[in-house]
């Protein structure tokens, strides 16, 4: 069995039931399941040999992007910590395992359900076939060039690499490779998620873009804080206006309290956008914050 595992054949319909054609090749008996298309007694067929999950020995002649030969997108359907992840390639009846020994040390990395990995599909001489994680160089012989033209562009990304260096991922959209530095991340990262991400640079030496999972700031300032800094580039940058200023003069100018107020310029000041000193509230110069 072992050496038609996961490889197409040609067999000849032999025989059938309610659900199944049967088809002989090489001596074995592959069963081919009647929803895949009509045929009669006779025909040949061509397809995919595999086990199912009922380890009944299964032909298909579905295309499958996925095989021995060439790498393809997994879904994963089920995580097992003492086994690793399944993955639904495209056979019939059939989830395919990643083993632990391919996925990361931390189990924190690891793939949730319907995370997408990047497979090819291997076997093993008790004739049981896994999913194999594609490599770096996998990626790299994927994707094209990028471009140094799409700085803020908002993409749609795919991890496939967690270092301590940083992130690594593909943008399907794209066709393109790109890195996230670990102080442009948000939260626990795994492999095979997907997630939006921002161009903030782009690397020449190998065509690459540096990406932020972070919002821009002023994505990430609450209304209050955009009235303020709406406020202060309406009149010319500089507001009579602080942290020591009365609740009355706060409230008759911003409609704010006081301590709104100070919760909106201090995340201001976080993002860099504004700074205080004894006369008030300065705008400071947008080429020296983040846009």
């Amino acid at each position: 069995m072992n050496n038609y595992l996961a490889k197409p054949i040609s067999a000849l319909i032999s025989d059938s039931n309610e659900d199944f054609y049967f088809a002989q090749a090489h001596g074995l008996t592959v069963a081919l399941a009647k929803a895949e298309g009509h045929h009669f007694i006779g025909d040949v067929v061509s397809g995919l040999v595999y086990l199912d999950k009922s380890n009944k020995i299964r032909l298909t002649t579905l295309p499958q992007e996925v095989t021995l030969e060439t790498y393809g997108w997994g879904r994963v359907v089920e995580v097992r910590r003492d086994l690793g992840v399944f993955v639904a390639t495209g056979l019939p009846d059939k989830d395919v395992v990643v083993s632990l020994d391919d996925l990361p040390l931390d189990k924190s990395q690891w793939p949730k359900k319907d995370d997408q990995l990047y497979v090819k599909l291997q076997t093993d001489n008790k004739n049981r076939l896994w999913a194999h994680l594609a490599w770096a160089e996998d990626f790299q012989n994927l994707s094209g060039r990028a471009y140094d033209n799409m700085l803020n562009e908002s993409l749609r990304a795919i991890v496939y690499r967690i270092k301590e260096s940083g992130t690594f991922v593909y943008l399907p959209d794209n066709n393109m490779l790109g890195f996230i530095h670990p102080t442009e991340t948000l939260g626990q990262i795994r492999i095979g998620q997907e997630m939006q991400v921002r161009v903030i640079g782009f690397n020449a030496r190998n065509k690459t873009l540096n990406l932020s999972m972070k919002p821009r700031v002023f994505e990430m300032l609450d209304a209050d804080g955009q009235m303020i800094l709406a406020y202060l580039e309406n009149v010319g940058g500089h507001m009579f206006y602080n942290d020591k200023s009365s609740p009355e003069d706060i409230r008759s100018t911003f409609g704010l309290s006081k301590g709104q107020f100070k919760k909106a310029l201090g995340g201001l000041m976080k993002a860099g956008k504004v700074k205080q000193d004894s006369d008030g509230t300065q705008l400071i110069n947008h080429q020296n914050s983040e846009i």
